[in-house]
């Protein structure tokens, strides 16, 4: 009789789940974009090269920037973006931040604001033959523009330029006020002078507050697996995780290396990068987990849908598998990497001091003192000396209901017909700029519109880093959309 009882309560799941799997669709009807936009695709590819070939390299001492690569670069944006230049004030702020301000009708609306960074990473020493083409050539062999920054991200900030100055031929002014802001040293670790925050700290003593903000940071990745999804994941980084850098070091007697002890100061070291990977910290499932499953597992098969409809129920496996992964477990903890060591000064002398320095990107939730905790109480050795040398807290989430957000969320839905669309809230793994506008705006937002492969994301900040042409187009008739959509003075 139990037996029955048990068959018939599974049977009667499996067919509510059926009937939910069913009616599990996305819950957003699409708002079609309102305008074609026009794209001058041969003039954006030809900007995008020229300005690869400034070599606006940001340095952690500003000293060892070539700031003429700068000024090169301001000179190249005022001769080949002349709309611009001539209806919107500019501030250099900072060495080489840049401010661009396009007054709207209305002045009562709060503005909004469009970030990109000047700034690429260096070449690595001895890697400059590595290259197909010259790192800052900008070559365009006709599928790819080809070098420093063609990701990261003058790709983005082009698109923009590229954005509003044809707007402006086209006769557009907006409700609200749109600020361009370009930071020059985004690409520096905890500056201890970000023009980012510069901006934001002038933007602030005026008395300023944005409407939203929009930086890099999110992707559009391609899910696409057979009988299950075929759908464009939109990511919108609605927050970024924080940095710091810990030093830990511990001492010994040290001595001549002829007359060596079992285990030396280097072995304690050993220890304690064993401690400190053998205990991560806690793995936890943040509240925009829930919205990211629902809205992709809506856009599924039906037989995507039929799992995914119980998320809720899953969850515990969820958390599981992905803390598992490397690329996914980053998205529920705060993670370790053991990055650098320090021993003796030369082979034949034992270490007094042996030191590890490890950062650790801490997750909303967790805090800079929180990981010195963790530390403490992971490393065996309680004499350890801790020291924080740098940080910066996690950001705060933004809300997925504003105009910002919504707005993304129809125009890509409109721009990308050939598949599904879900647009779904992101955590950010590095920094961004965007995380200073926090002070001055509620709604910040992280993403980059580009459909770019796994093969040319990794090119980031290394060799062949590289960019389809075929992805400008989109880009800049996005943001053409997104000024139209988000300087309205509602929705």
């Amino acid at each position: 009789m139990v037996g029955y009882i048990i068959l018939a309560v599974i049977a009667l799941l499996i067919i509510v789940t059926a009937i939910r799997a069913a009616f599990f669709l996305p819950k957003k009807q699409v708002k079609p974009v309102e305008v074609e936009e026009k794209v001058d695709f041969e003039r954006v590819q030809k900007h995008l090269s020229q300005a690869i070939q400034c070599k606006t390299v940001s340095h952690e001492n500003p000293e060892d920037t070539d700031w003429n690569e700068f000024k090169k670069f301001h000179e190249f944006l005022e001769r080949e973006y002349p709309l611009v230049h001539k209806n919107m004030s500019k501030e250099v702020i900072s060495r080489a931040s840049l401010l661009y301000i396009w007054k709207g009708k209305n002045p009562d609306l709060e503005p909004m604001a469009l970030l990109s960074h000047q700034d690429v990473v260096p070449i690595t020493p001895g890697t400059e033959g590595d290259w197909k083409y010259d790192a800052f050539s900008g070559h365009n062999d006709g599928e790819y523009i080809w070098g420093r920054g063609a990701v990261d991200m003058k790709n983005h900030l082009i698109c923009v330029m590229e954005a509003v100055e044809t707007l402006m031929e086209e006769g557009f002014q907006p409700e609200r006020d749109v600020y361009l802001c370009f930071g020059h040293n985004e690409e520096v670790v905890c500056s201890n002078e970000p023009g980012a925050g510069t901006i934001v700290k002038t933007l602030k003593e005026r008395g300023i507050h944005l409407d939203s903000v929009i930086d890099e940071g999110g992707a559009i990745l391609t899910g696409d697996i057979k009988h299950l999804i075929d759908t464009y994941i939109i990511c919108i980084g609605m927050a970024e995780k924080g940095y710091c850098d810990y030093k830990i070091t511990v001492t010994d007697k040290g001595g001549h290396t002829s007359q060596a002890p079992k285990h030396n100061g280097l072995g304690k070291l050993a220890n304690v990068i064993q401690d400190l990977e053998n205990h991560q910290c806690k793995a936890k499932l943040l509240p925009f987990v829930d919205t990211l499953l629902d809205r992709v597992g809506r856009t599924m098969t039906y037989g995507g849908r039929f799992i995914f409809c119980n998320y809720k129920i899953l969850k515990p496996l969820i958390k599981f598998i992905v803390t598992k992964i490397p690329e996914t477990a980053c998205l529920t903890r705060t993670v370790t990497a053991v990055s650098m060591c320090e021993g003796s000064p030369t082979p034949n002398v034992l270490p007094q001091r042996a030191s590890v320095t490890a950062n650790f990107r801490p997750i909303y939730g967790d805090s800079v003192a929180g990981v010195g905790e963790h530390i403490r109480k992971a490393v065996r050795y309680k004499d350890a000396e801790i020291e924080c040398i740098r940080a910066k807290e996690p950001s705060k989430f933004s809300p997925t209901d504003s105009r910002a957000f919504y707005a993304i969320e129809d125009i890509t839905a409109s721009m990308f017909t050939d598949k599904k669309v879900a647009v779904v809230p992101y955590l950010v793994m590095g920094g961004t700029d965007a995380y200073f506008y926090e002070q001055i705006c509620d709604n910040v937002l992280r993403y980059a519109p580009f459909r770019l492969s796994v093969e040319v994301l990794k090119t980031t900040h290394a060799t062949n880093e590289r960019v389809p042409v075929e992805v400008l187009k989109d880009g800049v008739a996005f943001f053409k959309s997104y000024i139209r959509k988000v300087s309205k003075a509602d929705r």
